[in-house]
């Protein structure tokens, strides 16, 4: 089953770009929640090129590793992955009139419901708007 979340941020698309593939604004955002933190990221974007972000409990009582391979990428507008555990992620970069409408496609898994799925990878979507837009601001 395909879970499709999505997010329209008020920013040029070039800004979200970049904040979405830097691996220090990565560490910035990726998060669900504000008692998680990503503590190491990686990005070699390309095709066949692979991606790394260790996210972890900010006190300290569990994390996990989340990575996987580009399979592909059209600048500024679309990037492609398989997930480490073979699941597929489709991220689409879509201008509109206010900026940018980021919808992030994914397989499900079997360990978690569909809403809780959708709540976590949304809630990291929503951080990751609120970090593009404070930027801009000067407020990150």
């Amino acid at each position: 089953m395909k879970i499709t979340v999505q997010a329209n941020i008020a920013a040029p698309v070039e800004e979200v770009w970049r904040a979405w593939t830097t691996p220090s604004d990565i560490k910035q955002w990726n998060a669900a929640s504000d008692d998680w933190h990503t503590t190491a990221a990686a990005v070699d974007l390309k095709v066949g090129g692979s991606f790394s972000s260790r996210m972890e409990a900010k006190d300290g009582t569990m994390g996990f590793d989340f990575n996987g391979t580009y399979t592909k990428i059209v600048p500024m507008q679309l990037i492609e992955f398989s997930m480490g555990d073979g699941r597929t992620v489709q991220v689409e970069f879509n201008r509109i009139v206010s900026g940018v409408a980021i919808v992030e496609t994914f397989d499900a898994e079997s360990s978690h419901s569909i809403e809780q799925q959708r709540q976590g990878w949304q809630a990291i979507l929503d951080r990751f708007a609120t970090y593009v837009e404070n930027r801009l601001k000067g407020d990150a």
